[in-house]
């Protein structure tokens, strides 16, 4: 049996990236989010991008749009863009001038806004926060409390054949469940290798080899293509 509808759309359009995108006017109320029933809300391309079940809402000038799915108890809203086959769901909020796109997903109640972009087939949720100007991508994992922002760029690198595997950003070195900030990593990389049977000039080598692989990468993730250009057939 299918779900009551919960919204509708208004019958106002608006054409962004080849797309037609509809208005959505509330059949319902949602008291925890304070919509009540004839409420303006935001924009989908179709009804598949907002589910009628649960609370999930898209409110303002935030659009939904390609194969995007907002469901649960999740909220997009401000100018917030939720697009391509990303999920927003649970209790996550996406909002601000954020952008979530890709095959990312956005869950928990987790948080997402400001300018950050959240892409590739990155995972954000528990508690987390990506905020500020910071860029979240790849297979990159943000979740508990972490907070992700400011500038930063965050998209691991992962190095296999030791006895853990060993993932790299441009400031963190996780091996196997245990962080070290690169900082630290640079003063005690060495040691910890060493007690996982290495000698000691082989410890020495991996650990300097795993600082210039962070550095490296650092760079290359610093060059990230501003969504603004992506292609109409990126943003499907």
């Amino acid at each position: 049996m299918d779900a009551p509808r919960k919204y509708e759309f208004t019958g106002e359009t608006k054409e962004w990236m080849g797309r037609t995108l509809h208005q959505i006017r509330s059949l319902v109320e949602i008291a925890a989010l304070g919509v009540a029933i004839g409420d303006l809300g935001g924009w989908v391309e179709k009804e598949e991008n907002l589910a009628h079940q649960g609370n999930a809402w898209v409110f303002d000038n935030a659009q939904v749009y390609g194969n995007a799915q907002v469901y649960g108890n999740a909220r997009v809203y401000d100018n917030a863009r939720v697009y391509g086959n990303a999920l927003v769901f649970d209790n996550a909020r996406v909002f601000g001038d954020a952008w979530v796109y890709d095959n990312a997903w956005v869950f928990g109640n987790a948080q997402v806004f400001d300018n950050a972009w959240v892409f590739g087939n990155a995972r954000v949720y528990g508690n987390a926060r990506v905020f500020g100007n910071a860029r979240v991508f790849g297979d990159a994992r943000v979740f508990d409390n972490a907070w992700v922002f400011g500038n930063a760029r965050v998209s691991p690198a992962c190095l296999t054949g030791f006895p853990y595997t060993v993932t790299v950003t441009d400031n963190m070195v996780r091996v196997g469940c245990e962080y070290y900030a690169l900082d630290v990593w640079k003063s005690r990389g060495a040691a910890i290798i060493k007690a996982n049977g290495y000698s000691t000039d082989e410890a020495r080598d991996w650990a300097e080899l795993i600082v210039l692989i962070a550095k490296t990468h650092f760079k290359r993730v610093a060059k990230v293509k501003d969504p603004a250009a992506i292609s109409q057939e990126e943003a499907a």
